[in-house]
């Protein structure tokens, strides 16, 4: 089938592609950049490659007519910014596709790169390529980010260990309310966290905090117990009348995207008590133990289920 790129009837795939390379700016990392068969980048030989790729769908992970494009090209960059968070790297550079609708869709396009720029420029992350395409369906938007580790390597899921204390970066719950389109990936404070204290394990706060403490744990061979009175929740969490409770809200609605973090007790003091990341608190919401996932709340520990969000397959 032949593919169909019109984006505009009198402009076309190849105009929009124009506009984006006058609207790129140069990086001193990139060789190549949009207009060729691949971008190229200098890397560094000495550190490890970090890549990461998520899909964004209207009506699944955003509503176009609520949020308008540009919020949406933020969040499609930043959800990625967050995962090169996750292993303490720093972001290098990203490529883009998206499947536009064809109704406007040449205008839905230059705000959406306005949006993807916005945090891009925020983070030195450089816009190397990409692919667009249109159809009769709702957009879609898939964002691939390169990245590098620090010379202390990533930071992975798997070395939390029995007895190592967890902390969390900021707070969680009602995302849905604005944080899941405003959030900023937290980059920096992993690099400082990584650059101040031993970190055994992390991972960002995508899919719900107990869902992903329990992803976390799964991959680090232990468990874990969270003390719900040290769990910090948000204002919005708090004002969400459905019945559900302000922690549960914490505990599983996802996309809040701040960090939770593994690390030896005596390196959760010296941070607890420094506090040196500008406008964030740390806080010790638990700790790793042999197996399980627990919650303790009231003076009562009970199983907690790791619920979140999931994408369901048929």
């Amino acid at each position: 089938m032949k593919k169909q790129h019109d984006l505009a009837p009198a402009t076309g795939e190849f105009a929009y592609i124009d506009w984006l390379r006058r609207q790129t700016p140069a990086s001193s990392r990139v060789l190549i950049g949009p207009g060729d068969d691949c971008a190229a980048l200098r890397l560094n030989a000495d550190v490890a490659a970090l890549i990461t790729t998520d899909m964004l769908m209207d009506g699944t992970c955003f509503c176009l007519a609520e949020a308008g494009p540009r919020a949406v090209g933020r969040k499609a960059m930043a959800v990625n910014l967050s995962d090169i968070a996750a292993m303490a790297g720093r972001p290098l550079a990203a490529v883009i596709s998206v499947a536009l609708p064809h109704r406007h869709g040449r205008a839905l396009a230059e705000e959406l790169y306005r949006g993807l720029r916005d945090v891009a420029d925020a983070f030195d992350t450089a816009i190397v390529g990409g692919d667009t395409n249109s159809w009769d369906g709702l957009l879609v938007i898939s964002v691939t980010l390169l990245g590098e580790a620090t010379p202390r390597g990533p930071v992975r899921r798997s070395g939390a260990k029995p007895g190592d204390w967890l902390l969390v970066t900021g707070s969680l719950g009602g995302s849905s309310l604005g944080k899941h389109l405003t959030f900023t990936p937290r980059v920096q404070e992993a690099l400082a966290i990584r650059d101040l204290v031993d970190v055994h394990a992390m991972i960002d706060i995508s899919d719900g905090l107990a869902a992903d403490v329990h992803h976390l744990c799964e991959e680090s061979g232990c468990g874990a117990v969270l003390r719900a009175e040290t769990i910090p929740i948000t204002d919005a969490a708090r004002t969400i009348a459905d019945g559900r409770s302000p922690l549960d809200h914490a505990l599983s609605d996802g996309e809040d995207f701040e960090l939770v973090f593994a690390l030896p007790p005596a390196d959760a003091k010296r941070l607890l008590q420094a506090q040196p990341i500008p406008g964030i608190t740390c806080v010790r919401i638990g700790e790793c133990i042999e197996t399980g996932l627990w919650l303790d709340e009231t003076g009562q520990r009970r199983r907690l289920e790791p619920r979140g969000y999931v994408h369901t397959l048929s």
